[in-house]
């Protein structure tokens, strides 16, 4: 068996979990998310706990297996205590700002970069350099966190761009002059 694939997800109190076929729902505190297994897995709800198991023995159903485990766990982590990722823009007059479902952001560039993120993303701005991306669907979560920081990632010279919260950018020496 898979070593990840055997550990049953334990679903903790507040948190609805069902299987329909080989449809996995999960609903809690912060939301419902919903997911299809992988091919050659099935899971069942017994006891307060979801079960992963696999057809076949080989390299293939092993790594659906757990898969399909570690995505169910992320499931119910998500929907009891979500998934959040900081940025932070480092640049003279970088900025960003929200309105509605869209994010502003002003990067140097000739004009503003306008990015709409999906329905269960949450993005707030702080101190107009300090973006928090959270929600319930870890994918979701890290796509937008990574999209928002492709728009100018941290260049090594002088470190301007959009960075993760924490993240360290090797810095390089300019060209000298002879």
């Amino acid at each position: 068996m898979s070593r990840i694939g055997k550990i049953p997800v334990i679903i903790p109190a507040g948190v609805k979990a069902s299987v329909n076929e080989r449809q996995v729902f999960v609903e809690g505190p912060k939301g419902k998310l919903d997911f299809v297994l992988p091919a050659r897995t099935s899971a069942k709800v017994e006891a307060g706990k979801v079960l992963v198991s696999r057809d076949g023995d080989d390299a293939e159903a092993k790594a659906m297996h757990g898969l399909g485990r570690a995505l169910i766990n992320n499931m119910v982590k998500g929907v009891t205590q979500g998934y959040v990722k900081k940025l932070e823009i480092q640049g003279v007059g970088f900025k960003a700002a929200v309105a509605g479902q869209t994010i502003t952001l002003n990067l140097g560039y000739s004009h503003p970069i306008n990015y709409t993120f999906p329905n269960n993303v949450k993005v707030t701005v702080e101190e107009n350099t300090k973006i928090t991306v959270e929600g319930p669907d870890k994918q979701n979560v890290g796509q937008v966190a990574a999209d928002l920081r492709s728009f100018y990632p941290p260049e090594p010279y002088k470190g301007k761009g959009v960075r993760y919260a924490g993240e360290h950018v090797k810095r390089k020496e300019g060209k000298t002059v002879q």
